[in-house]
């Protein structure tokens, strides 16, 4: 097999860790699919009227999957987005040895995946290529028996919680094909990114001793983005600071949107809201450690930077219509710096000085 990961293995070590705890249901999740194939266009329709953002791509697509089914759908993306990396590994992929190295990428791959296919709700696939079925892209993934299960937990209203997760969304869908240039720099980011991968194996012994030296210096180096962030070169290191501040504010947009569009409408919000924040920050043990080594930590705490940001930004550049300044061009995204002090973007973009700005 061609290539630096063994995608069957990975895929069979994924599905077998996805079903602990499986809610089957076909009851309920066929009338789950039901409502999300109503929900997600009405979702949609109210994130444009919120924000603006009106996808150039037609109207959203939702599918209602298994774990094994989200899992082989993301495998397919990892393929679609690893291609231009594979190319550097495959000469280290040849006879037993290789064998065995795709087969331990394969299991590492297959463990991150399984464990997140027990706990992701829903998402968006981002990813188009033009050598694929369309069918099979730019779709709102839902988990089915992960949302049913948490509804069961918490005793959620269905239509509520359905309508809320469609929000979120649908609004990472509003800004990736309404801004037209936005999933394109995304793209080239995550190129950047692999283009300068570096296959030497002895960088993980150097990494691995840094890691040893910053613990005993009382710094944790995972906090920051977790292994890929530790891999990641010098020019790495920039670009995952760009796609850090990016994401940071798009996952901030879109949780205040998801609120501000459901509005009279999602009457529970706020308990959904405090409900998932809490699963967000509670996770102990082994479920931890994986956040932890694979950045999922860092990233949960993109939506709690990026709400603070659009908050600030808000207060001080003259309320809701300020974030439109971000999707005028690349250039105009916050850097991760300045989603860690607004004041440096608003400065930038609009020269906004330390005075709030009058609401208009």
């Amino acid at each position: 097999m061609a290539g630096a990961v063994d995608w069957a293995f990975a895929e069979r070590v994924a599905t077998r860790i996805s079903a602990r705890g499986h809610v089957v249901d076909d009851y309920a999740l066929r009338s789950m699919e039901d409502d999300f194939e109503v929900m997600t266009p009405q979702a949609e329709k109210l994130v444009g009227e919120e924000t603006g953002l009106w996808s150039l791509q037609g109207e959203a697509r939702s599918r209602m999957v298994t774990r094994p089914e989200w899992i082989r759908a993301n495998i397919a993306s990892f393929q679609r987005l690893l291609s231009p990396v594979i190319g550097k590994l495959d000469d280290m992929s040849d006879g037993p040895l290789g064998t065995m190295t795709r087969r331990f990428a394969g299991a590492e791959v297959g463990a991150v995946l399984g464990w997140m296919s027990t706990r992701v709700l829903g998402q968006y696939d981002l990813l188009l290529t033009e050598d694929e079925n369309p069918e099979d892209q730019d779709i709102v993934y839902y988990v089915g028996p992960n949302v049913l299960a948490l509804e069961r937990r918490h005793g959620f209203r269905s239509d509520q919680f359905r309508l809320w997760l469609a929000l979120h969304e649908t609004t990472h869908r509003a800004q990736f094909t309404g801004v037209p240039w936005l999933r394109d720099h995304f793209v080239s980011l995550v190129n950047q990114t692999l283009d300068s991968v570096d296959p030497d194996p002895t960088r993980m012994f150097e990494i691995v001793k840094d890691v040893v030296e910053a613990r005993r210096n009382g710094h944790d180096p995972l906090a920051d983005g977790g292994l890929p962030a530790l891999i990641a070169g010098p020019e790495q290191k920039i670009v995952l600071d760009k796609i850090g501040g990016m994401m940071s504010l798009l996952e901030g947009h879109g949780d205040v949107t998801m609120d501000r569009a459901g509005l009279g409408i999602v009457t529970d919000a706020e308990i959904f809201a405090s409900t998932l924040r809490a699963r967000r920050d509670s996770a102990k043990g082994v479920t931890r450690i994986v956040q932890r080594l694979v950045g999922l930590e860092a990233k949960i705490n993109q939506y709690a930077a990026g709400e603070a940001f659009i908050a600030h930004i808000e207060e001080r550049g003259g309320g809701p219509k300020v974030i439109d300044h971000a999707w005028e061009n690349a250039e105009s995204l916050p850097s991760l710096d300045e989603i860690k002090d607004p004041d440096l973007w608003l400065n930038r973009v609009m020269h906004v000085g330390s005075e709030p700005a009058a609401v208009s």
